[in-house]
């Protein structure tokens, strides 16, 4: 519904600074122009853009703008740039500060350079934001008699050094944290001189409330509001300031509101601040932009914290789909501590979408509100991979539990690599199950992941995000991530002995071939895993949430990221690529078996061609089940179709989650072994049963020996149905071994 950028909050358009609009379709900017001699970008209306022209490489400002214009809208409506002012490029922010002793004479040109060499905020450091607070700060001093004129572009200066980063104010606060600490108090001096005549920019607005002259009284109270306009930025319709309890009504467009009471000052002063970079608090970091708003007096009563009452309502600004809202705390900044502080100040509760705060001072306020992130978990696992997930892992225990019983039977030792890709696969099969779901999701579902907006408690945190960890979680997937990498490695380590007991025949296979490919199944994904949980924690262990930088929170799985952090992702590297490579190979020895082997025409094949082909087909699915051949529609799942991948996804999830029953249904139930052992199980249990009941009807004892009779037919199917086991290798592998296998193909 919104356009250019917009977004949706509030139910209306919050649009950039750049467009206006009930849907942020109506320009709010001037076009990339020219004004008189100098040439200037875009520039939203209430901003200051700087020019294209610089100053010379010889000067003192050298590569800086040489001027800069406002966009603002003319008495008629139309926007378009105004006010150029040309700044000195033998002037920059140094010079300027050695200059405040002539403020009083000079304070326009002053502050006209200060404006000029702060407009562009990214080639600002923290010597020039520190130089700019200095210079401005004392244009505010009333005691340097600077004039009106000086001290509304001041207001600008500072406006445009809140567009500095983060990290440049830390370092200035750092160095000089007094100079912003003076700056603020000047401000609040100045608002009370205003004469009810607000001053707002993009970043800072000041509003002054006086009592009508011949008042003898001040009013009971004095209540400023500010209200969200179509963009983030403050504008001159804003605010409101009104006395008692008339006008600037709470609503839906309301930010925030302070009411001034029990105070007999004559004037008030009111500053939101965008940011809080002119607050650099040491305990608690602010990772959403949080507006500050200050309020003084010209009462003296105030300044010793007496008779005076402020009532505040401050609405989270955050995204509810991405974030709760878990807890917050009501703080003034303390001057003597260079922090915030909760003497003197209560918390109110939550009411009405509104964190409500009162504190028996006044000075500059806010609200520090904690947040937990909402997550957008899946649903559990649907039937079809539950029930499929289930038939596998009964598959994988039966044909391991073959395996190792029938060895003396089939006169072989255990088939290693085969016992270890069911073993891997199993413990995957039921890590998946059980443990893929991250237990967060039952925290939030349920309710018990509350927060405590309604405590009295007024107590700081260190943070505005709660980090919600899940160190099990994070095992998880590190388990899952492990034994998916030895499956498919123990896929690939079975193409290879396949590809040794086949092709080469005449070869023997190497000195302790299963000593080696052993170390490599179990040894080498560990060293993939570890190495990748490893370079992440190295990199990121000072943020608690390292553990999302290698895992998804939605799911105990490897983390997905998107647009230029793919490349970087542990997703691709410690896995697709591995996983990709040993496919690739699987498929290439996949073909040549097939071609060299397993379909090579057999010119003695005569009367037995029919069952020769129901035998290549058996075999072929054998093989391609072993080498993991269908994890190659994972690969379809990327497709940007959502109707194309939704089939792949379903054809994807029925082949890979009965990859275990497929196993033993091709390698368990095929064998003659165990329809010998089944037949003589159901025999046994049809003989007790007759001993057991003796006088059961006749028509059931005829249709028991029906199913005798069919179950003792099931070697001679065997001879129809028998395919190549070709996993009965060992470290004792001969060459008669291996010529018979080929013979039995």
């Amino acid at each position: 519904m919104c356009s250019n950028g917009g977004t949706w909050e509030n139910n209306r358009c919050i649009c950039s600074e750049e467009w206006t609009g009930l849907r942020c379709t109506r320009a709010n900017f001037c076009e990339k122009g020219t004004y008189g001699n100098f040439s200037f970008e875009r520039i939203p209306v209430g901003r200051y853009g700087s020019s294209l022209q610089k100053c010379g490489k010889n000067t003192l400002n050298a590569d800086n703008p040489i001027a800069t214009a406002l966009c603002d809208h003319t008495e008629n409506g139309t926007i378009q740039l105004q006010n150029v002012t040309v700044g000195n490029c033998n002037e920059n922010l140094q010079t300027l500060e050695k200059q405040i002793d002539n403020i009083t004479h000079s304070s326009s040109n002053i502050s006209k350079e200060a404006q000029v060499l702060t407009s562009d905020a990214s080639r600002l450091t923290p010597e020039n934001v520190t130089s700019a607070a200095k210079v401005v700060g004392q244009i505010f001093n009333t005691s340097r008699n600077a004039s009106v004129e000086a001290k509304v572009v001041a207001v600008t200066t500072v406006s445009q050094l809140l567009d500095a980063s983060e990290e440049v104010f830390e370092r200035a606060a750092a160095a000089a944290a007094n100079t912003l600490e003076t700056l603020t108090e000047q401000l609040e001096d100045y608002s009370i001189s205003l004469s009810n005549q607000p001053v707002v920019n993009p970043n800072i607005a000041i509003q002054s409330f006086e009592t009508p002259s011949g008042s003898t009284e001040g009013h009971t109270s004095v209540r400023f509001t500010l209200y969200q306009g179509t963009s983030n930025s403050l504008t001159s319709s804003s605010t409101c300031v009104n006395t008692n309890e008339d006008g600037c009504e709470l609503n839906k467009q309301t930010e925030l509101q302070i009411r001034a009471s029990k105070s007999n000052a004559t004037s008030y002063g009111f500053i939101v601040y965008q940011n809080d970079k002119l607050f650099q608090s040491k305990t608690f970091k602010l990772k959403f932009n949080q507006k500050i708003v200050s309020s003084t007096t010209n009462s003296s009563m105030h300044k010793g914290h007496q008779n005076v009452s402020v009532d505040m309502a401050f609405r989270p600004q955050h995204n509810p789909k991405e974030f709760q809202l878990n807890s917050y705390a009501c703080v003034y900044w303390n001057i003597s501590m260079k922090d915030w502080d909760t003497k003197g100040c209560e918390k109110e509760g939550f009411t009405n979408g509104f964190l409500r705060c009162s504190c028996n001072h006044m000075t500059s306020f806010t609200v520090l509100m904690n947040f937990k992130k909402n997550y957008e978990y899946p649903e559990s696992l649907d039937t079809l991979s539950n029930v499929g997930c289930a038939l596998s892992i009964t598959g994988l225990v039966l044909t391991i539990i073959f395996q190792i019983a029938t060895r003396k039977v089939r006169k072989t030792s255990v088939t290693w690599v085969f016992v270890s890709l069911c073993t891997s696969m199993l413990i995957f099969n039921l890590l998946f199950v059980f443990g893929i779901e991250n237990s967060n999701k039952t925290l939030q579902k349920s309710g018990n992941d509350t927060n405590d907006l309604d405590s009295k408690d007024n107590k700081i945190l260190t943070e505005d995000i709660t980090v919600t960890t899940n160190l099990k979680c994070t095992v998880i997937a590190a388990l899952l991530h492990y034994f998916l990498l030895v499956t498919f490695t123990w896929t690939g380590l079975s193409a290879a002995q396949l590809y040794f007991l086949l092709l080469r025949a005449m070869k023997p296979l190497p000195p302790r071939f299963i000593l080696y490919i052993s170390l490599i199944g179990w040894g080498v994904p560990a060293i993939v895993v570890s190495m990748t949980v490893g370079i992440i924690f190295s990199l990121n262990f000072t943020d608690p949430e390292w553990e999302l930088q290698y895992r998804e929170e939605a799911i105990c799985w490897l983390a997905i990221p998107e647009g230029k952090n793919f490349i970087k992702s542990p997703w691709l590297w410690a896995f697709i690529l591995p996983v990709t490579i040993i496919l690739v190979s699987n498929v290439i020895m996949f073909i040549v078996i097939l071609v060299k082997v397993l379909w090579k025409n057999d010119q003695n094949l005569t009367s037995t061609k029919k069952n020769s082909s129901l035998k290549k087909i058996l075999s072929t699915l054998s093989i391609a089940v072993v080498f993991g051949i269908t994890w190659i529609l994972a690969y379809f799942m990327l497709i940007d179709n959502n109707n194309i991948r939704v089939i792949f996804s379903y054809i994807f999830c029925i082949f890979n989650t009965t990859q275990g029953l497929q196993i033993f249904i091709l390698y368990t139930v095929k064998t003659k072994i165990f329809q010998d052992e089944a037949s003589k199980m159901f025999k046994s249990l049809s003989s007790s049963a007759e001993r057991l009941k003796p006088l059961r009807p006749f028509t059931e004892l005829r249709l028991r020996l029906r199913m005798y009779n069919m179950l003792r037919s099931f070697p001679t199917l065997n001879e129809r149905f028998k395919v190549l086991d070709p996993f009965i290798v060992t470290e004792e592998t001969t060459l008669s071994e291996s010529e018979e296998t080929k013979a039995s193909i």
